[in-house]
């Protein structure tokens, strides 16, 4: 199940794409990149629900959007270790694939990943919290995907 993102890419069928996830405790935001694999696009943001419920709308997703891989954003310490976040979303990766969700995965270090998209939309978007907070979840999945999708050109 899990890999590398240079290995992701070889498991895909052509024209298949990539899913991020930014998964909180909360809301799991989404993001969808486009069939070449070089431009990630904020999606939607699910309200957490009993794992069957997130499972059959990710698999929807997937159906949908011809997804062959899931980028999930791993929340690293800042020194690198790995704290019970990261645990949780290991295991919500588990669960996805045991609940049908059985795609390749590729973990992405999302540290600051919300912190720098805040601070884009306060600094560049000006937009009030009350909207930042229907946003962010999916935009910090599309910084996310970006980032697997940058490294995942220069191999």
């Amino acid at each position: 199940m899990q890999q590398e993102v240079a290995d992701l890419k070889d498991r895909l069928a052509p024209g298949q794409r990539l899913l991020g996830l930014d998964v909180g405790a909360k809301t799991v935001g989404l993001a969808i990149s486009d069939p070449a694999l070089s431009i990630a696009t904020p999606l939607e943001t699910l309200r957490r629900h009993k794992l069957a419920q997130d499972a059959a709308r990710l698999a929807a997703v997937v159906e949908e959007w011809g997804v062959g891989g899931l980028v999930i954003g791993l929340p690293v310490n800042m020194d690198g270790s790995e704290g019970p976040r990261c645990q949780s979303v290991r295991q919500f990766a588990r669960n996805l694939a045991a609940a049908g969700v059985a795609l390749p995965v590729a973990f992405w270090d999302e540290r600051l990943s919300t912190a720098a998209v805040e601070r884009q939309m306060i600094e560049e978007a000006d937009m009030s919290r009350r909207k930042r907070a229907g946003a962010v979840d999916q935009a910090a999945a599309a910084w996310i995907l970006q980032g697997a999708l940058d490294a995942l050109r220069h191999l």
